[in-house]
């Protein structure tokens, strides 16, 4: 059985990072853009991409580079998250795991370079060592190819048609133009490196507040029913609430927590799962908490529109406590959200 050790959470953190910084070469977590895959082999499908409620192609949130000490055969390891960024759906959530020994197909022996590259003008990568073939506009799997060119990939009919209103439609007139003209399809999240830092383990003060409710003016005693109100108005949901507020105040700007096997902090007392919610693996064993993202990461991303937009008050990803290891490809794990409504 996998070994679960209590110690502090890893707090995530966003910043500007060059683009090579970001590339699948260098192991990085970061938010947005298009994936840097790990394995390129076995990447998840259109079906498995696609949100499971409206059926569009999901966005890429965020990859979390999460090896495993001791495991020769999680020596690379990533967690991939995806939303639904469709209003009035985005609703729909997905999340994966890849892991890698440190020899395989794909990445050197040794570390990667702390320099920055030679600088070669490369376009953006949309075919991996594997020959696998990415979508031009999420950067994941793209199987279906523009008829007319035979050279754009695409994840969907969706994807396709974004990118032909997008300029393809002239492109694709141009013999060997179409991996240099990648516009901006306004579908990827902004980019940023994510930065890890231990927690540190002092706590804000929090004074105590009288238990007996504070009574203003009225002439005559209240009814006994609006003093008992009253009494409760800190109620359990006011606590948890706050508690999760006093959590993070330290570090106020916070996008995740990660802690494998440690126990998430909820924004309420409502929605939270029990051990019957959180289903095994395929493989058999149970899945643990790893890490949560943070309402704060909605700045970053920008998903703000006028009517329904991306929204969570915490996504909380629960992995394999084995970390079950397949010989290639992605494996589903399991993300449980608790939305801003349910706080109060």
């Amino acid at each position: 059985m996998a070994v679960v050790r209590a110690g502090a959470a890893e707090l995530g953190f966003a910043e500007v990072a060059p683009a090579w910084r970001l590339r699948s070469q260098q192991f990085p977590s970061k938010v947005g853009g298009r994936p840097a895959w790990l394995g390129e082999a076995g990447l998840p499908g259109p079906a498995e991409l696609a949100c499971s409620l409206c059926g569009r192609p999901l966005a890429f949130v965020l990859q979390l580079y999460a090896p495993l000490p001791g495991r020769a055969d999680a020596f690379h390891r990533g967690l991939f998250l995806f939303c639904c960024r469709a209003p009035p759906c985005c609703a729909g959530l997905r999340v994966f795991r890849n892991q890698l020994p440190r020899k395989n197909d794909f990445y050197s022996h040794e570390p990667p370079s702390e320099d920055p590259p030679p600088e070669t003008g490369e376009s953006v990568r949309l075919q991996l060592q594997s020959g696998a073939q990415l979508c031009r506009v999420c950067g994941c799997l793209g199987p279906k190819t523009c008829s007319r060119c035979r050279q754009a990939h695409y994840c969907s009919k969706d994807h396709q048609a974004v990118d032909w209103r997008c300029g393809h439609k002239q492109a694709c007139r141009q013999a060997g133009n179409v991996d240099n003209t990648i516009p901006d399809h306004n579908f990827l999240f902004p980019e940023f490196e994510i930065v890890i830092e231990t927690e540190d383990e002092i706590t804000p003060e929090v004074s105590e507040k009288e238990d007996e409710p504070e009574i203003i003016g009225s002439m005559g005693e209240a009814p006994a029913e609006e003093l008992e109100s009253m009494a409760k108005h800190e109620s359990r949901e006011d606590k948890i609430f706050q508690e999760f507020k006093n959590k993070i105040a330290l570090e106020p700007e916070q996008i995740l927590r990660y802690g494998r096997g440690l126990a998430p902090i909820w924004i309420s007392g409502e929605n939270v799962p029990q051990e019957e919610d959180i289903p095994d693996c395929p493989c058999g064993a149970k899945r643990i908490f790893e890490f949560q993202v943070m309402p704060q990461l909605l700045n970053y991303l920008k998903a703000d529109r006028l009517g329904k937009s991306v929204d969570w008050g915490v996504l909380a990803v629960y992995t394999c406590a084995e970390s079950c290891s397949r010989a290639t490809g992605y494996t589903e794990e399991f993300v449980w959200k608790q939305d801003v409504t349910d706080t109060p």
